[in-house]
């Protein structure tokens, strides 16, 4: 899958989510393109390496989707060469009270990497304008000013969120932070089937929740946020990417190659070696060995 260029994936304001396809052709088997993935993961991986050295960026990572999109296998398997302290995955589920007490952006700053690290956002601040959208009773534990009530949500809120998005990713885009945000766009029929194979496997029943068969009832509606969501939100700064998923070894795939393809781009080089260790290597060589002599 080399002859693909990873920018068609990229989204703008006119996107289309019922014109966008939900898997691409590839002649490739399942084992060919888990072969690519291992050879651009190996990449990715060795990148990493030299940008926790380099010190001058960190890299964000918002994985969105429908339930059983892949995200939690597509970290697994897209991340695995990377060093352990280089990374850092979060899953950020129903806001704790603590949360609750901040702002909706506040979780999703203090988790932002440090410069020389990747933050892996597996659902993210995103989720404040699709599943609070789809559920505006969910804006009521916000505790915000002058709503008391769904009825009270004025008609520009969501566009305010919009902005107050796109100004967060903005400030941190400038400050070192590169963004780079994925929408796994999976079918609805797709989705069926990965549902009953939970049901199936008596491996996998744990991964089924009931609660899933009530979103998925209101799947046009996520779709019409999601829509929305990335029309708003994909900026040269911070761009959506939207990933076929119906094939979860191409989506892995296609993630790991667009990451790689974006950072190859940068400015990363490891620092320079001090100038009295090049000079001097040979004596400090010699020091050490005959110090294990001894």
């Amino acid at each position: 899958m080399k002859h693909i260029n990873t920018n068609d994936f990229k989204s703008t304001d006119s996107f289309s989510i019922h014109k966008t396809p939900t898997s691409i052709k590839v002649k490739l088997s399942k084992e060919e393109v888990h072969e690519e993935l291992k050879e651009i993961r190996e990449k990715l991986g060795k990148l990493q390496d030299k940008m926790y050295a380099n010190n001058r960026y960190g890299v964000l990572i918002c994985l969105q989707g429908m339930d059983t999109s892949g995200k939690d296998s597509l970290i697994r398997e897209v991340f695995s060469r990377f060093n352990a302290r280089g990374v850092n995955v979060y899953s950020f589920k129903t806001p704790s009270t603590n949360e609750l007490k901040h702002d909706y952006l506040w979780r999703h700053y203090i988790a932002l990497p440090e410069r020389g690290k990747f933050s892996v956002f597996n659902r993210s601040h995103y989720e404040n304008v699709l599943v609070s959208r789809v559920h505006p009773e969910y804006l009521l534990n916000e505790n915000l000013p002058e709503i008391e009530s769904v009825e009270d949500v004025p008609k520009d809120f969501w566009k305010r969120r919009f902005d107050q998005i796109n100004d967060f990713e903005k400030h941190i885009a400038q400050n070192g932070t590169i963004v780079l945000k994925f929408f796994l766009h999976l079918s609805k029929d797709e989705q069926r089937q990965r549902l009953l194979r939970r049901l199936e496997n008596p491996e996998h029943n744990w991964k089924f929740d009931a609660g899933d068969l009530n979103e998925r009832k209101l799947w046009n509606d996520y779709q019409k946020y999601y829509e929305d969501a990335v029309q708003n939100t994909s900026k040269k700064h911070a761009p959506w990417y939207v990933i076929p998923a119906d094939d979860k070894g191409v989506a892995r795939y296609l993630v790991a190659r667009t990451i790689y393809d974006v950072l190859k781009e940068y400015d990363i080089k490891e620092p320079e070696v001090n100038e009295d260790v090049i000079k001097n290597i040979n004596v400090y060589r010699k020091m050490l060995e005959e110090e294990s002599e001894d």
